[in-house]
């Protein structure tokens, strides 16, 4: 067992078991999934909005090539710089390049779960470069020293309390601070470092092929002054991020507000399709976007797994899941999270450390219906075990209890052997370990299905 896996056991033993973070996780998702029912209402027909989208996704997806070779041509022409990153370590260099270029000193971040991908604050750190999250979730965890809990709310794991106390011990704001002071608090603080900063990095949630744009969803507006603001704009996004034509917006934002926060649209949406122009007063004066692959091509090789690249990062899949809402997002160790986490973290970072989240999940279905963009989620899930078992990569000691339990399941006569107290004690040493210690094993039945079926019958 790698020590990924022990730890991933481990975590979520401690986790799943602690009543402050089952309070605090299961109001903050209720409350999201409670918005998200009234959101999806704006919609005449959900299912139809759900299957266009879908097309068009896997449409990109299975095209990928000729739409990122049209997104890089129409973003050339509006005046912008367009650069291939096969990997983390590339684009982290790519980065480090251009801010050495204009002696950089400070960095505004929009939120981006594609810079916490390729871990861009370290590094930028290590060069003494100054970086600073502006949403105010991903503020907050970056000042606590945590990583991002959740793809669309990153602090969705702390009380409003413990985001009081935080900002006692760190600023010396009065602990019993209400959530209102403490936005007002950061929104005074940030907007000194917008105006400061040499460079802006956001993501994308959506790159429009047909414009050569970028398209920004936010509700507190960090993005736009993350962009407006310095004088060098940095966009780093996955080539999967892609949507044919700018029209098609009008079916994506919708989605992703409804689905992701049940909101009917986002408060903020903005196209940026480059540097600003001659007669422009606002905006960068250079504006690249770093196409990242870092192993998106390895989903992308595989025939039914391709489709999980047409997630838009609503995060509903993640607030259904009953797993994900006992373990919590940090037990998982990576990026990528609750079920599209389990389905694409294997192939980007690497089968043999991260196969156990494919077998983390109750296959309960949920996360396949909530998807906007209809990823068949718990199907993948399975089709990532059988992979994994035709790897032959399967401990020995599991390759031998199924073969075992094959031929007993086989054959009656082995299902009946032993009376009812061998068959009881048998059960408890095999499975106890397995079935852990805070559930108690049941006890076999005295008569199998079988015997009581003869009975009746005669």
């Amino acid at each position: 067992m790698s020590e990924i896996k022990k730890k991933f056991i481990a975590d979520a033993d401690i986790i799943a078991f602690n009543p402050e973070h089952r309070k605090t996780i299961n109001f903050n998702i209720s409350r999201y999934n409670e918005s998200v029912e009234k959101g999806i209402l704006q919609f005449k027909n959900p299912e139809l909005a759900k299957t266009r989208a879908a097309f068009l996704k896997y449409k990109v997806i299975n095209e990928l090539e000729n739409y990122l070779i049209e997104f890089e041509s129409n973003f050339t022409k509006n005046g912008g710089k367009v650069i291939w990153a096969q990997d983390a370590t590339d684009a982290v260099r790519e980065i480090l390049q251009i801010a050495g270029k204009y002696q950089a000193k400070k960095v505004v971040k929009s939120k981006s779960m594609t810079t916490e991908e390729i871990e861009i604050n370290t590094a930028l750190e290590k060069e003494g470069i100054n970086s600073i999250e502006t949403d105010l979730g991903e503020y907050i965890v970056q000042i606590a020293g945590e990583k991002p809990y959740h793809i669309v709310t990153p602090a969705m794991h702390k009380s409003k309390e413990d985001i009081a106390e935080l900002f006692n011990k760190l600023f010396k704001l009065d602990v019993n601070s209400t959530p209102e002071d403490i936005t007002l608090f950061v929104r005074d603080k940030l907007r000194k470092e917008f105006t400061s900063a040499d460079i802006g990095i956001t993501g994308s949630n959506f790159l429009i092929a047909d414009t050569g744009s970028i398209a920004l969803s936010e509700n507190e507006g960090n993005g736009m002054m993350s962009v407006s603001f310095p004088k060098i704009h940095i966009v780093v996004a996955g080539i999967e991020k892609l949507i044919p034509s700018i029209t098609d917006l009008e079916l994506f934002w919708p989605l992703l507000a409804s689905y992701g926060t049940g909101q009917n649209i986002t408060v903020y949406n903005s196209i940026i399709s480059g540097p600003k122009k001659e007669k422009e007063t606002d905006g960068p004066g250079e504006m690249y976007v770093i196409l990242l692959n870092n192993k998106r091509t390895e989903v992308l090789k595989k025939e039914r797994q391709r489709i999980a690249l047409s997630c838009i990062r609503c995060g509903a899949c993640l607030n259904a899941c009953p797993v994900y809402r006992n373990i919590g997002g940090h037990t998982y160790n990576t990026i990528y999270t609750g079920p599209i986490g389990s389905v694409i973290s294997p192939y980007m970072n690497g089968m043999a450390d991260y196969h156990h989240l494919s077998f983390a999940s109750s296959l309960c279905g949920k996360c396949t219906e909530i998807c906007p963009v209809k990823i068949p989620l718990h199907k993948l899930l399975l089709v990532n075990r059988n992979n994994w078992i035709k790897e032959g990569s399967v401990p020995g000691n599991e390759k031998k209890a199924m073969w075992g339990m094959k031929k007993v399941m086989l054959k009656r006569k082995y299902m009946d052997m032993g009376g009812y107290g061998i068959r009881n004690y048998t059960f408890k040493k095999v499975l106890s370990k397995i079935w852990g210690p805070r559930r108690d094993l049941p006890q076999l039945a005295r008569k199998s299905f079988n015997q009581q079926w003869k009975e009746r019958k005669n």
